[in-house]
């Protein structure tokens, strides 16, 4: 038997193994693009019609069988309008999605600043809107507000929201440690379940989290807690040391792809 056999052999015991190993991570992966995005309800939905079908056709119920069969195309196209957020959701995750990424997360220098304005702005009770940019760019949302790209402090963070101004009532988007743009407009929620008691900023920071992988501060006026949204969920009255261990966990640090753009610019 020759190295090539030997190869060949031990390639026939480990394939079963991989074929299960990739498998699972498929598998892992899908599943939490669609905890991320709701998109849990089309399963439940699915598996519901699913289980009606079986439990007809098992029974031999025959006029529920022709019913459903007569019903399938309609079912379908209702089912694609009905869930069209959903599914525009999960096509939007998956484009953003990093598929191999499992840390290569760290803690940004900028968070410090953003959480000291948070808690300043609490103790006044005075809102705040603060969008962190991931990967998906915002430059929809940049345009509707006021261009800064101005360092981040929290002195500025401050001063933009605890006094009336006119960039005051809308979102700061902060990418690194630059502040890109003030009073900017976001999205609202079309989520149907959200609590009567949240206002115009959880709804929108969770509009947000919808449409982007952005993850966003919120701190309320009307009770000073600070939440965050992001991955289509929102996260209510956080304690510092909590919203500290989840932006430290949950920004991915890019720099390596900035670095290699500002060398290709230099070029």
């Amino acid at each position: 038997m020759n190295g090539f056999d030997i190869l060949e052999n031990i390639y026939g015991y480990i394939r079963p193994l991989l074929d299960i190993g990739v498998l699972a991570f498929l598998f892992y992966k899908v599943y939490t693009m669609l905890i991320k995005t709701n998109g849990i309800q089309l399963i439940k939905a699915a598996v519901f019609f699913a289980i009606a079908y079986s439990l007809a056709w098992f029974l031999q119920l025959s006029v529920l069988l022709w019913l459903l069969n007569l019903l399938v195309p309609s079912l379908i196209i209702s089912f694609a309008i009905v869930f069209q957020p959903e599914i525009r959701k999960i096509f939007l995750k998956l484009g953003q999605t990093n598929w191999f990424s499992f840390r290569n997360r760290s803690k940004h220098s900028h968070i410090d600043s953003v959480l000291i304005a948070a808690e300043t702005l609490s103790s006044q009770r005075r809102g705040m809107l603060a969008v962190f940019v991931r990967n998906t760019e915002l430059k929809d949302i940049i345009e509707t507000g006021q261009k800064l790209n101005a360092d981040l402090s929290s002195s500025l963070l401050v001063t933009i929201f605890a006094h009336d101004t006119p960039l005051h009532d809308g979102a700061v988007v902060i990418q690194g440690g630059t502040v890109l743009a003030a009073g900017c407009f976001l999205p609202l929620s079309e989520q149907y379940d959200i609590k009567k008691t949240f206002g115009t900023r959880h709804r929108a920071a969770l509009g947000m989290s919808e449409s982007s992988d952005a993850i966003v501060l919120v701190v309320s006026e009307e009770t000073g807690s600070i939440s965050l949204a992001y991955d289509s969920r929102l996260h209510y009255d956080l304690t510092l040391e909590q919203l500290n261990e989840i932006l430290g966990k949950q920004l991915v640090v890019a720099q390596d792809s900035l670095t290699q753009e500002d060398t290709s610019d230099e070029n």
